[in-house]
């Protein structure tokens, strides 16, 4: 027969012997960030994690942190950004990541990311830049750079008659300069002075220039305007392979 006396209850044990311990009392729980949180991803994690949804890119030397916390959890940052139907990319060589919507003709997938691609006016002025960009990389430069003069000088040359007088097209190319500074395209070192960052070759992949080049060719075609892109777009396109670029997409 069983001797009950040795079983014990809850009552019996002794305070601090460690059979039983007190919950913690929930908004005493140190992993809780705000009231209510359910989450289970540390600060630095979920940082990484808005980060790339908010923006287009992280950048290996300008986002720093971050960069080393994405580094640090891959895995575990691309198992959320899949549960959104959401694909990361990480570019080392460039030390650029980015994020992709999932698209499947098998698998009904909902869009979370919406197009934002660039207008005509920011995409003229990345050929040009990409063209800068590989003719200083290709002389051993250790970085491209581009005056806004230069920039404006040539890009305008793209323009037709009827999208204005030199004004309005110097400021649509300001606009466009504008606009690829906070995607991390380009980065205003000095006052009109601008040094290209790689994304330029993802951005403006090989695939795109050549949808671009025959753009470009029909356009001059009807209306006279964008021959001398579709010339330099011709250039780079020579000796180019095609690459993997990110689907011009945010929330």
């Amino acid at each position: 027969m069983t001797d009950t006396a040795t079983l014990g209850t809850a009552e019996d044990e002794a305070p601090g012997d460690g059979a039983f311990v007190e919950p913690a009392a929930m908004e005493d729980d140190l992993g809780e960030l705000f009231p209510g949180d359910r989450g289970v991803l540390d600060p630095a994690v979920r940082r990484v994690l808005v980060h790339l949804l908010q923006r287009r890119f992280v950048l290996a030397d300008r986002n720093r942190e971050e960069w080393t916390a994405l580094l640090d959890n891959q895995q575990l940052v691309e198992s959320r950004l899949n549960d959104l139907f959401v694909r990361l990319v990480i570019d080392h060589e460039r030390g650029v990541a980015y994020k992709q919507q999932v698209r499947s003709d098998e698998l009904d997938v909902p869009i979370l990311l919406r197009d934002a691609a660039y207008t005509r006016s920011e995409t003229l002025v990345l050929v040009h830049l990409r063209t800068v960009y590989q003719r200083e990389s290709a002389a051993g430069e250790p970085a491209a750079r581009v005056d806004i003069e230069d920039v404006e000088q040539t890009v305008m040359s793209y323009f037709a008659d009827a999208d204005g007088d030199t004004a309005k097209r110097q400021r649509l190319i300001r606009k466009a300069m504008d606009r690829l500074a906070r995607d991390g395209i380009v980065d205003e070192e000095t006052t009109g002075r601008f040094r290209i960052s790689p994304l330029v070759e993802i951005v403006l992949s090989a695939e795109k220039l050549r949808e671009l080049r025959d753009w470009l060719r029909d356009r001059s075609e009807s209306n006279g305007a964008g021959e001398a892109a579709a010339d330099e777009a011709d250039e780079q396109d020579e000796d180019e392979e095609g690459d993997d670029e990110p689907q011009e997409e945010e929330l």
